[in-house]
């Protein structure tokens, strides 16, 4: 985790601009606290924030080309860069260890397009090439890391890892859309990543191989996501992984107690409490998710912390929260405010990299309301609406959360292929029903490395799990801090998404303080939810619009205790 700022079609006074970047570059700094550097020359100022975790030794940026014309600023993790180096760029004058010094090596020989689908990773980057007056900003597939881009009043390219670094500096500015590279030379954004299994159609002959059993589906998921958290366990500082006790995060910290204890067994480390891993949850007191977090931890033989927090600590957290997730909506401020404290407390044991379990939910199907899908071809086009929005939700709130406090998470499920094999398994296997739980296939492949109650455990938010009375006081707390006479009028206030809550109402005001700027509303989604839907899944129910509230207790007749 790391964080780049860029100026770039600089055309006069270059050097007075540096004291200005170091300076917003600074607002970023909790995302890399080990160290700084800076790039600047008279078209460029490139300037990052390290949170050192591969190569912590030598792995410093911005990266130079060997003649030095060629720089690099990457936020961001290349888990294939071994393979990358012994294929592709055999001959390569390396200078570091860094994963992230592969993109310099490929700049040579590749397009920027196939330079990007050639990386298994997560990542946000800047490439100056100065004998070529050019350059390449790109982000991952998914949009796991961060990126915003503008221009300012003197019309220079204006790129950033948070927006608080931007905001006040462009008269305009967006999100840079994941799976995309733009390149300087031909003026032009290219879709990178636009995979089959976005256009499929179930039934179909789109030219896709679908898995079409349950039987090679379940063995797919098993091979391919080890695989993933294997490649993505490539650390050279202590590591842990999140675990709230519900599926996701069950499988993914089997899996990476599993390796580290492969890892001792064979010889190849010591029994040290590093690499032996460390899981972390977090909840107020006797909450759900902390009860069977315990369950999985003594299954695996992790070793196990336990974070509560009280009512009014995460209330007292809310502004900070927003602030640093630079986003007013609902879903992800409920969820990422015990992120945040549990972040906390993780960084100050020492812990620099988590695995973390978003995106299963998406690719499988695994929120409640899925159970009303009303076919596999519904089903599926959701799946990957979901998908296409996470760098909104899940993944800003996991990267976000963490990295207020210089903590990286990563999402073992978001591999690129893994997401090709989950994307490619026919949808109607996916599907839930009244005899069928949601997430049926990724039970099945992993139940025998969990407890039987966590295997079958029943879909819960995080924002449920850690206390059901955490989204009641938060909602008590914003009718207290919000009149009814406001939130009638909030059209007039808020006229692009208006909130229609006391709580969205809140959280819109304290967005609007640190980020007045149109563009920055811009950034976040509106429209209504029941449990994490997009808007387009209320029409699945009748009921859904009237009970649209982003709680998973919202889906009446399946979720257990359905509010």
């Amino acid at each position: 985790m790391c964080s780049i700022l860029g100026i770039l079609e600089i055309k006069r006074d270059a050097q007075s601009l540096r004291a200005d970047i170091l300076e917003r570059s600074r607002r970023q700094r909790h995302r890399g606290p080990d160290w700084s550097g800076v790039h600047a020359d008279e078209r460029v100022i490139l300037a990052h924030e390290r949170l050192a975790i591969v190569d912590p030794e030598s792995g410093a940026q911005p990266l130079y080309s060997e003649d030095g014309s060629v720089v690099l600023a990457v936020n961001g993790e290349i888990y294939n860069h071994r393979e990358l180096r012994a294929f592709e760029a055999p001959d390569y004058p390396f200078q570091t260890a860094s994963d992230c010094e592969i993109i310099l090596a490929l700049n040579g020989t590749m397009d920027a397009d196939d330079l990007c689908r050639a990386l298994n990773g997560i990542f946000a980057f800047v490439l100056w090439d100065s004998k070529n007056d050019r350059y390449l900003i790109a982000r991952d597939p998914i949009g796991v890391m961060p990126l915003y881009w503008g221009r300012d009043a003197e019309g220079r390219r204006v790129v950033s890892s948070e927006l608080k670094a931007l905001h006040d500096l462009c008269d305009q500015f967006e999100i840079f859309p994941p799976g995309h590279v733009y390149d300087s030379s031909s003026d032009s954004l290219l879709r990178y990543y636009d995979p089959a299994w976005r256009h499929h159609v179930p039934g179909s002959d789109s030219g896709m191989a679908v898995i079409e059993t349950e039987a090679e589906a379940v063995a797919a998921l098993a091979e391919s996501l080890e695989a993933a958290v294997t490649r993505q366990l490539m650390c050279d500082v202590p590591y842990g992984a999140l675990l709230s006790g519900g599926l996701d995060s069950s499988v993914i910290a089997a899996l990476a107690a599993r390796h580290s204890a492969r890892r001792i067994e064979s010889g190849e480390v010591e029994a040290a409490w590093f690499p032996r891993l460390h899981t972390f949850s977090v909840g107020l007191e006797g909450s759900p998710d902390l009860s069977a977090a315990r369950v999985v931890a003594r299954h695996i033989d992790s070793v196990h912390h336990e974070f509560t927090y009280t009512l009014q600590e995460g209330l007292d957290a809310i502004e900070d929260v927003i602030r640093h997730l630079e986003t007013f909506d609902v879903t992800t401020i409920r969820a990422a405010t015990p992120m945040f404290l549990m972040a906390r407390r993780i960084k100050a044991m020492g812990i620099k990299m988590v695995l973390s379990g978003e995106g299963a939910d998406e690719m499988f199907g695994g929120y409640l309301y899925f159970h009303k899908a009303p076919n596999p071809q519904e089903f599926h086009d959701e799946t990957v609406r979901k998908l296409d929005a996470l760098h909104q939700f899940d993944c800003l709130r996991a990267n976000k959360a963490m990295a207020a406090w210089g903590v990286e998470s990563r999402v073992p499920f978001l591999d690129v292929e893994l997401l090709d094999v989950a994307m490619r398994i026919d949808p109607a296997l996916k599907m839930a029903g009244p005899e069928r739980m949601e997430k049926y296939l990724l039970r099945k492949a992993f139940a025998h490395l969990l407890p039987d109650e966590i295997a079958w455990r029943q879909k819960e938010q995080f924002s449920d799990g850690v206390g059901y009375g955490w989204i009641d006081a938060l909602r008590d707390n914003a009718v207290q801090r919000v009149s009814d006479a406001d939130l009638a009028a909030a059209e007039t206030r808020f006229p692009v998404h208006p909130p229609v809550t006391h709580e969205g109402y809140l959280y819109r005001s304290i967005f609007e303080a640190h980020f007045p700027e149109a563009s920055a509303v811009a950034t976040v989604p509106g429209g209504k939810s029941i449990a994490c839907s997009s808007p387009a899944a209320l029409a699945w129910d009748p009921d859904f619009a009237n009970r649209a509230d982003p709680s998973g207790r919202s889906v009446a007749g399946v979720h257990r205790q359905a509010t």
